[in-house]
């Protein structure tokens, strides 16, 4: 069976980008606060993560009661649990997030979940399959790829780019890129604001210049993101304990 990622691979710098990718998570992954830590560190990159993605989406990451930040919120806690669900069944982990995500925002209840009648629903279809297929694309690549689709898709009308953020993240966990969830994409995204919306537009665009511009920038996302989650290491191992 061919791999329907070798075209990607293919692609100017992407293998590149995604190891490089690849060692900056690994390098956090191997610090010390990883030992006992890690889920105090995976607990910071969550709320780090989700006040990133909220921004990205317009929300106001320092206002408790902003909904969008609260979907985000409730999406970055949900990963560990949705890395799980996601190989056997990404079409319900992604109903899932978009119903945590966008609890605040739609006045219907049945919204929730469900793909609008008129987004593309075999292009879903076709994303969701591909997202579990065999491949020697690297996960990075991988996520990248869905957070892209799902960005191009904007299949539910609400909370799209907080829950494609989320579903990266749950990706990059999933195939076991960031298997302690302690890295922080969402802030890299960020970082590289300016060009988040005019490169996931390349992408959407379907150009082969396109994806890859797109592909390497979320592999330079995720590598500021590992550097993020690197300083919340460090923050925890040398936090002085509470007493008591």
């Amino acid at each position: 069976m061919d791999d329907p990622l070798a075209g990607v691979l293919s692609l100017t710098g992407v293998g590149a980008a995604a190891a490089q990718a690849r060692s900056s998570v690994d390098a956090l992954l191997r610090h010390p606060a990883m030992r006992r830590d890690a889920g105090r560190v995976a607990a910071l990159s969550a709320l780090r993560g989700a006040q990133a993605s909220a921004a990205l989406d317009g929300g106001d990451p320092d206002a408790v009661d902003d909904p969008v930040l609260q979907g985000a919120l409730r999406v970055t806690a949900a990963v560990p649990e949705l890395a799980q669900v996601w190989g056997r069944s990404p079409r319900q982990a992604l109903a899932r997030l978009h119903m945590l995500a966008a609890r605040d925002l739609v006045s219907d209840p049945d919204q929730l979940g469900r793909p609008r009648a008129s987004s593309d629903a075999e292009r879903l279809d076709q994303l969701l399959r591909l997202a579990i297929t065999r491949t020697a694309a690297p996960g990075v690549v991988v996520a990248a790829l869905v957070h892209g689709e799902l960005l191009a898709l904007r299949p539910f009308g609400s909370a799209d780019g907080v829950v494609a953020r989320a579903a990266e993240r749950v990706v990059l966990v999933s195939v076991g890129v960031d298997t302690k969830a302690v890295s922080v994409p969402e802030a890299g995204h960020l970082a590289l604001e300016r060009a988040y919306d005019p490169l996931a537009q390349a992408y959407a665009s379907g150009a082969p210049e396109g994806v890859g511009a797109w592909i390497r920038q979320c592999a330079d996302a995720y590598a500021r993101g590992a550097e993020v989650g690197l300083t919340l290491a460090e923050h925890v191992r040398t936090a002085v304990p509470e007493a008591g």
